[in-house]
């Protein structure tokens, strides 16, 4: 087995996929995860070490046990519209714990890190579609909390060498396409999901937040990449970490943005099935359009997105939910 990385969040949706695109490329994950959120089945390419990233002591123990070569970092809270709510959650789990897992690594002498961040941090666009330049302006405490996190990195990296690379990604989706992990919140607040478990009879139907945004549908607009692509690029951004390149900042997105109504329509096509759609106003802190300008990954790392149409990427997470989320449920409840 090859070089050992720590991946916080190992367990989570995003987290789970980085530890199988490691494990391929001949590295170690071991996830740490307080289970929480993720789940216990979704380790299955390393060892899984439970631990909460506020325990300072589990955190050393950790380090100083697997003396990983770099960490992975996608332990976080992640929706918007409940930041909204507990702001002080998002930024004691977004910020305060990142910065507890810094100063660990930096004492174990563990420096290179790849932050899950998010495109959150960039508040209302000035522009379309957006570059890693743009200002960063959050609406939400998920946003902001993950700004500060990013801005304690930059200051780190200056005063410690402790290079980074930081992931704005837009919309994860989709799910391995192999069928072993995919997409499994309780309770569910991601749309495709949402909409799959309603095309699924789960859900009485799909609530539509907002109509009256400035898209050409009334709905809002994002950019979906698939979970994938994500994992693909936090493991070439690990090897430029670990080859001794510079931090990076880079989006993570296809560049083409599909509206609520437009994701909607693709999983009926998908799933053969209607969806029952209900109208509801706009949940507070969302912007109207969030589309990525993915040509500096390109540039610095050579990624693309290999998954770029909308089918496909619903089709993945359909081919999951329909043949494994009834048996994975099942065994996060027996954990």
């Amino acid at each position: 087995m090859g070089k050992t990385v720590l991946v916080t969040g190992g367990a989570g949706y995003i987290g789970s996929h980085a530890c199988k695109a490691l494990a391929r490329a001949g590295y170690e994950p071991v996830a740490y995860d307080n289970l929480s959120a993720g789940h216990r089945w979704a380790v299955r390419w390393g060892p899984l070490v439970e631990g909460d990233l506020a325990d300072r002591g589990r955190l050393a123990e950790t380090l100083a046990r697997h003396r990983p070569a770099a960490i992975m970092h996608f332990a976080a809270s992640c929706s918007v519209a409940e930041s909204m709510t507990e702001p002080q959650r998002y930024f004691h789990n977004n910020f305060i714990n990142s910065l507890t897992l810094f100063e660990a690594a930096r004492d174990a002498g563990v420096l290179p890190i790849v932050f899950s961040s998010t495109c959150a941090t960039y508040g209302p666009p000035e522009t379309l579609p957006i570059v890693e330049t743009a200002p960063q302006r959050p609406s939400n405490p998920y946003g902001e909390s993950k700004l500060m996190a990013e801005r304690a990195l930059d200051w780190l990296d200056r005063a410690h060498g402790m290079r980074n690379a930081m992931l704005r990604y837009f919309n994860a989706a989709g799910a391995d396409p192999e069928g072993a992990i995919g997409e499994a919140h309780d309770p569910e607040t991601h749309l495709i999901p949402v909409v799959l478990e309603a095309a699924a009879g789960r859900r009485a139907a799909v609530e539509i937040c907002g109509t009256d945004y400035p898209t050409p549908d009334g709905t809002a607009v994002r950019d979906y990449v698939h979970v994938d692509d994500i994992a693909l690029a936090h493991l070439m951004a690990l090897d430029h970490l670990l080859g001794g390149g510079p931090s990076l900042v880079l989006n993570l997105g296809t560049g083409t943005g599909h509206s609520v109504a437009e994701i909607v329509a693709a999983a009926e096509r998908v799933t053969g099935r209607p969806i029952p759609r209900r109208l509801v106003a706009r949940r507070p802190g969302d912007e109207p359009i969030l589309v990525a300008d993915n040509r500096r990954a390109f540039e610095r790392l050579g990624w693309r997105p290999r998954v770029t149409g909308i089918d496909d990427i619903i089709a993945s997470a359909w081919n999951w939910h329909r043949k494994q989320a009834g048996a994975a449920r099942e065994k996060g409840r027996t954990r």
